[in-house]
């Protein structure tokens, strides 16, 4: 069952018109096909009025939809021959961060990203896309694997952030991430990262610092939550749309400020509502980046890699 965020009210009023007319059995002087067809394409032109001017805030409602296809429906849907890995095999196996090795339209690839789950058990399980030091370790080996059999790196990112627990904390949460993006760095091979949804702080970051980083046009990208960023500076959760707004936190913002590589179009009404849609555009994205970035050769992977980030900090603070 499909479902609305606040700002989508008109489109739910129209949607459920439509399906009580279908549901009509003996109307009584009301062409059923003609009326659904004319509410369909009002509700079509709402849509498209809505999403052509969503607002910072909303759309960080919108990357949290509950509906939008998460990193196990990209594995499902854009890899063959997946197998899981699992562990850092230091500590545990953290479920918020999956990967393993498959193939990317027939070339070996290795995957990896945070997952959120898509109900209660299983965000349960996922612990909400949060993760743990052992989660950072079982990516920075999933990582080292891919260099040692040259293959490239496609990762995921769709979390709030890394786990703030004292658990996380104890088993070194800042030095986990920090070892993770020094380990995206180095890394010998092509290394994409895409945000799907939400990308949170250091988090994020962890899995961030490819060769391209991606976005889907309603995805988010940011160092804190624009809650937690209210609650700072305002002392107040509920201006977390005036934050959102202070942030640069859309895939827009970031493009224009030159910190992403590309924005990745979402079907009207986002990804949540035509999932098939967004993950053939996801596919396509992949592949041209991939065509671009296989042929290179490690060092000059590198190098590249390195002079991107340093150019971001050296055009940002100028």
């Amino acid at each position: 069952m499909r479902q609305f965020l606040d700002f989508e009210k008109p489109v739910a009023e129209l949607e459920n018109k439509i399906d009580e007319l279908r549901q009509m059995t003996d109307p009584e002087g009301v062409n059923i096909a003609e009326e659904t067809a004319r509410l369909s394409e009002k509700a079509e032109k709402h849509l498209r009025a809505i999403y052509a001017k969503l607002t910072p805030w909303q759309k960080v409602q919108v990357a949290r939809h509950a509906q939008r296809p998460h990193t196990q429906d990209y594995i499902n849907a854009l890899l063959t021959e997946f197998t899981p890995l699992a562990g850092d095999r230091l500590y545990a196996d953290d479920k918020a961060i999956i990967g393993g090795m498959g193939r990317f339209d027939g070339q070996p690839v290795v995957v990896i990203g945070t997952e959120r789950g898509s109900d209660l058990e299983t965000r349960l399980a996922h612990n909400f896309g949060m993760a743990r030091p052992e989660g950072y370790r079982k990516a920075q080996r999933l990582m080292k694997l891919a260099g040692r059999f040259n293959l490239p790196i496609l990762t995921f990112i769709d979390t709030a952030g890394a786990w703030p627990g004292i658990d996380a904390e104890q088993r070194g949460q800042a030095e986990a991430i920090a070892r993770s993006i020094e380990v995206c760095l180095d890394a010998p091979v092509p290394l994409i990262a895409t945000v799907i949804g939400e990308g949170g702080s250091g988090g994020a970051v962890a899995l961030g610092a490819g060769d391209r980083v991606m976005m889907l046009e309603n995805a988010i990208y940011s160092v804190i939550s624009p809650e937690a960023c209210a609650s700072i500076l305002w002392r107040d959760p509920k201006q977390a749309s005036t934050a959102a707004e202070t942030l640069r936190l859309t895939a827009q913002d970031l493009s224009r400020l030159g910190l992403i590589d590309r924005i990745i179009p979402e079907p009207v009404g986002g990804a949540q509502r035509d999932p098939k849609a967004a993950l053939a555009s996801v596919h396509d994205a992949l592949a041209e980046e991939l065509k671009s970035l296989t042929p290179l050769a490690p060092a000059r992977l590198k190098e590249l890699r390195r002079e991107k980030f340093l150019a971001m900090g050296r055009e940002n603070l100028s």
